[in-house]
């Protein structure tokens, strides 16, 4: 699944930190955390978060609670986790850049830039935007907490656990060694699968982060919690506005404990391979490419390798093929192809289920009729479209399959009748 657009579904930890890039702005910055400036001036806080950044690569401790206000105890307490937990990252990069102060007497609310990026994983930076609080102690600027609005990170919810595997890298909070060790080898197992469908453009590397609830998954994606319920997992890319960015943000597999632990091991193994595409054709994914096809693919990688009957993966279309055949509906998800806004997470569930069901099922029928080969053509084009700004399917399927939208949509139609209709349902 991939959050922005939609979608349901080790080995021991280092304490090596590969040295930080910080991001230097000013050559004339003031010392850290000097009193100065007016209303918007960026200046002092910019010294006090570049000076704690530095203290992050140094491995400094007192030097990155030197930045706190004294007088903030439960921020204090929480930073010192933090930094803890930032040690264990293999950090290539962290950074910030102030981007607005709102100053009133001696507090002021700080917005910043965070960049970071994961050594090994991260072909470029992911930038986050952080809300901090600052108060003026004895003439110096200090740290005293974060401000509504500011992103939640993995770091910030508890201890985390670090566990690598040979293409992965697991972070979890309140989860056992072991189970994070039995993702990461999931995870290994994704990455070869899905290369062999997409074996260039991507780095075969993957993130995964496991928060320790729902709960946590929602303030970790700043979405209700109720948003991932029986969600197994989401993919925290963007598809890229018009023409597509070599330096798309990293991806993070984000892992909902509860209904991730609720799946078989066939299912766990589905869904990490289905996000696994979605970090593999990111380089490919713009606001051209239509969700049915984003979500339909990965889908269709993570089951290929399924004994899964399309009845028994499908069960919400089987029904309205069932329906349809006993003339008790009017066979209105078979009309056309899921539209995008049949993907949204606050659908009824039935109906977000048809749509994933439809896009698999879609992908599916241009592997078996075409080819993989043509399948991958088609996401490819499909997402440079219109410079990938608008929807330009019609003009990838003839180039591509050599069919209209209206002739895709009935075989699609046949296909799916077809396959549900076939044997029990049983896998």
């Amino acid at each position: 699944m991939n959050r922005p657009q939609g979608a349901p579904g080790g080995r021991a930890a280092r304490r090596a930190l590969v040295p930080v890039l910080l991001c230097v702005l000013a050559a004339c910055a003031p010392a850290a955390g000097d009193a100065g400036g007016e209303d918007g001036d960026t200046r002092p806080f910019q010294a006090v978060l570049e000076a704690q950044a530095a203290a992050v690569r140094d491995g400094d401790k007192a030097a990155y609670l030197a930045a706190l206000d004294p007088h903030a105890d439960r921020y204090r307490a929480a930073q010192q986790r933090v930094y803890a937990n930032l040690r264990e990252l293999p950090l290539a990069e962290w950074g910030y850049r102030v981007a607005d102060v709102r100053r009133d007497g001696d507090e002021a609310t700080v917005e910043a830039r965070l960049r970071h990026r994961l050594s090994g994983y991260d072909r470029v930076a992911t930038t986050d935007t952080e809300r901090l609080r600052f108060v003026r102690r004895d003439g110096h600027w200090r740290l005293a907490g974060e401000a509504p609005g500011s992103a939640t990170q993995l770091w910030e919810q508890g201890a985390v656990t670090v566990v690598r595997g040979e293409h992965s890298l697991v972070l979890g909070v309140g989860r056992a060694r072991s189970r994070l060790r039995a993702l990461a080898d999931a995870a290994d197992r994704a990455v070869p699968a899905v290369a062999g469908t997409w074996p260039h453009g991507w780095s075969r590397r993957t993130v995964l982060q496991v928060p320790s609830s729902t709960a946590a998954m929602g303030r970790l994606l700043e979405s209700p919690a109720s948003s991932y319920d029986g969600i197994a997992a989401v993919t925290t890319g963007e598809a890229q506005d018009g023409a597509r960015e070599e330096n798309a943000p990293a991806d993070r597999i984000v892992v909902n404990p509860r209904a991730f632990a609720e799946l078989s091991e066939q299912g766990r193994q589905v869904v990490l391979t289905h996000e696994t595409t979605h970090v593999a054709t990111r380089r490919q994914t713009t606001g051209a490419t239509p969700m049915w096809l984003s979500e339909g693919i990965a889908d269709w990688s993570g089951y290929r390798t399924s004994k899964l009957t399309p009845r028994r993966a499908a069960p919400e279309l089987a029904r309205a093929v069932a329906d349809l055949d006993a003339e008790r509906g009017d066979s209105s998800p078979l009309r056309a192809l899921p539209t995008d806004e049949d993907f949204r997470f606050d659908n009824d569930p039935a109906r977000l289920a048809r749509a994933y069901e439809g896009g698999w099922l879609a992908c599916r029928m241009v592997a078996e009729e075409w080819g993989a080969d043509e399948l991958v053509a088609l996401y490819d084009r499909a997402g440079r479209e219109g410079g990938g700004e608008h929807a330009g399917l019609d003009a990838a399927l003839r180039s591509v399959l050599g069919v209209s939208r209206a002739q895709f949509t009935d075989r699609w139609r046949a296909y799916v009748t077809a396959q549900l209709r076939q044997g029990p349902a049983q896998g």
